[in-house]
C-alpha cells in the first residue's frame, strides 16, 4: 500500500488549521513516519521557523495517524481522541524553517491498554533537530 495516497486527516482528530502533518509515509507494528512542509500560514510559524509546540504537535499527531490507521483501515473502527500524557528527555536542537521539510519517526517502545510509549525523533534536511519519549493516552 502506498501511505502517501491516503488523507492524513481522515487518520487524526485534527482538523485543519491544526494539521502539523502532511502525509504518513510508512506505517508498521513498530514505525510509524510522518512528513510535513512547512508553511508560513501554519499557526506555529512565527518570524518565519516552526515554533517549539509546533514540533512537539507534529510528533503527537504523528502518534494519532499511527493509532488513526490501526483503528480505521485494521480494525475497521473510528479515528479515537488521544492525549498527550507525559514527555520526557525533550530535545530541540533548532527551530526549522518555513519551506523546510520535516520527517518526524515514532518507535513504539511499549503499549499497554490505553497508553502508548514512544521514542520519537524529527530530521529537518538530513539532521536530527528533535526528539523525546512521549506516552500518548486514547480515550
Amino acid at each position: 500500500m502506498d501511505f502517501k495516497d491516503i488523507d492524513v486527516k481522515t487518520l487524526i482528530p485534527q482538523q485543519p488549521p491544526f494539521v502539523m502533518i502532511d502525509r504518513m509515509v510508512h506505517f508498521d507494528k513498530i514505525f510509524t513516519r510522518t512528513e510535513l512542509l512547512i508553511r508560513p500560514d501554519n499557526l506555529f510559524v512565527q518570524e518565519g521557523a516552526l515554533l517549539e509546540a509546533g514540533l512537539i504537535e507534529n510528533i503527537a499527531q504523528t502518534c494519532a495517524a499511527r493509532l488513526g490507521y490501526i483503528n480505521t483501515a485494521i480494525l475497521g473502527d473510528s479515528v479515537r481522541l488521544g492525549f498527550i500524557g507525559a514527555m520526557k528527555s525533550l530535545v530541540i536542537k533548532k527551530l526549522p524553517e518555513v519551506g523546510s521539510l520535516l520527517e518526524t519517526s515514532i518507535e513504539v517502545v511499549n503499549e499497554v491498554f490505553s497508553i502508548t510509549l514512544v521514542n520519537a525523533s524529527t530530521i529537518c534536511n538530513g539532521e536530527v533537530i528533535v526528539s523525546c519519549e512521549m506516552k500518548i493516552s486514547v480515550v
